[in-house]
């Protein structure tokens, strides 16, 4: 069977993939999302006077910290050590914020969950920081936007 799953193994168990003889590559993801508010609420986040405090810092933290703890939320990754997790914020409308995540790493696997985690836990993170001024708060469109590798050495 050609068309075999790499994470499910011969007797159909799910299992971590083994990347041991892959090359170590420079690696790199890029995630985004979108966190969907009142335009008043948005106006409060970035000027940093929701009554729970500085939500654009604590939803940066916590991307970068899921990153780096992707392992840990979702079974079959690989523990990776990250060269950079970066979390970023644009107001693109009235009442949407655009998340976007940026890991790279040099390793024998990518870290497109890792971005994409970030990204999910950035803006959860506003989705809490936010709810006591906002009850129909949306997130949509989390989605991978670029992956690359290429020769590490």
């Amino acid at each position: 069977m050609g068309d075999e799953l790499s994470h499910v193994d011969e007797r159909g168990q799910v299992r971590m993939v083994d990347v041991g003889d892959k090359k170590p590559m420079r690696r790199r993801a890029v995630a985004e999302g979108c966190f969907c508010a009142a335009e008043k609420t948005l106006n409060l986040l970035e000027a940093g006077d929701l009554p729970k405090g500085e939500a654009l810092a604590a939803a940066r933290l916590a991307g970068i910290m899921a990153a780096k703890r992707c392992d840990e939320l979702i079974p079959l990754c690989h523990p990776l050590a990250l060269d950079a997790a970066n979390v970023e914020f644009e107001r693109t409308a009235p009442d949407r914020l655009r998340i976007t995540a940026t890991v790279s790493i040099a390793a024998r696997t990518g870290v497109e969950m890792e971005a994409l985690t970030a990204v999910s836990m950035a803006a959860l993170t506003l989705w809490d920081m936010a709810k006591a001024v906002d009850k129909d708060l949306r997130i949509e469109g989390i989605r991978l936007v670029e992956k690359s590798k290429e020769s590490a050495m």
